[in-house]
């Protein structure tokens, strides 16, 4: 059975030549370090400099970042997995828009689309999750949790101020408005019952769960 031949990244080139000389410029590969630097117009011409790879990887990113001073445009341009690949990924798509690079995907049969067009962007205002992020931070009770953790809970805002109410509770059942005196939000935190650590036990009174007192054991509240 007869090998196939690997694919490499100059089979990308003359799809990409193509697409941009359908455009008006004229393409020369390996210029400088550069895959290719395609050029339109007279003087001061457009200047385009394409870099190609099989897979979308952040050495892509970089070279690109690194040419961007030195042409009007940067195009990106990789190959079209048989399978969904990382050019798919929004959150690429995202961040070619976010540096104002262009994004090529090559198929297999030659043909170019282009994923995402080079310009300038901003995105959009998430005013939402921007109060989110402030309202979170402000709400926090100093900083319980180091940045970059992962497998253990996030001591959240809302965290702490369930803990608070398990701490109330920690003596016996109580009334919500005994516990509201201390948290505001205590009426919604202990209807919710969140994390499971409050049991009702007649309208307006709440005690504590065995669960409750071992997240009390975990973090102690000096309540």
């Amino acid at each position: 059975m007869p090998k196939t031949k690997p694919v490499s990244e100059t089979a990308l080139y003359a799809p990409v030549k193509r697409f941009l000389e359908a455009q008006g410029f004229t393409v020369k590969g390996e210029v400088c370090g550069c895959d290719l630097v395609a050029l339109r117009g007279d003087e001061p011409p457009v200047v385009v400099v394409g870099e190609l790879k099989l897979n979308f990887n952040l050495e892509l990113v970089l070279q690109g970042v690194e040419r961007s001073a030195a042409c009007d445009e940067v195009w990106l341009a990789v190959r079209v997995a048989a399978r969904s690949g990382r050019e798919s990924d929004r959150r690429v798509r995202k961040l070619c828009r976010l540096l104002g690079f262009g994004l090529l995907g090559v198929f297999a049969t030659g043909r170019v689309e282009p994923l995402v067009e080079p310009a300038p962007w901003r995105p959009r205002p998430d005013r939402k999750r921007r109060s989110r992020l402030v309202g979170e931070h402000r709400r926090r009770n100093g900083d319980p949790v180091s940045g970059g953790v992962t497998k253990i809970p996030i001591m959240t805002a809302y965290r702490q101020q369930a803990l608070i109410c398990a701490a109330l509770l920690q003596d016996g059942p109580c009334r919500t408005a005994q516990v509201k005196a201390t948290v505001p939000d205590a009426p919604k935190i202990l209807l919710r019952n969140v994390y499971g650590w409050f049991d009702r036990v007649e309208r307006g009174v709440y005690r504590l769960t065995s669960d409750g007192a071992a997240a009390l054991a975990r973090w102690p509240q000096p309540y």
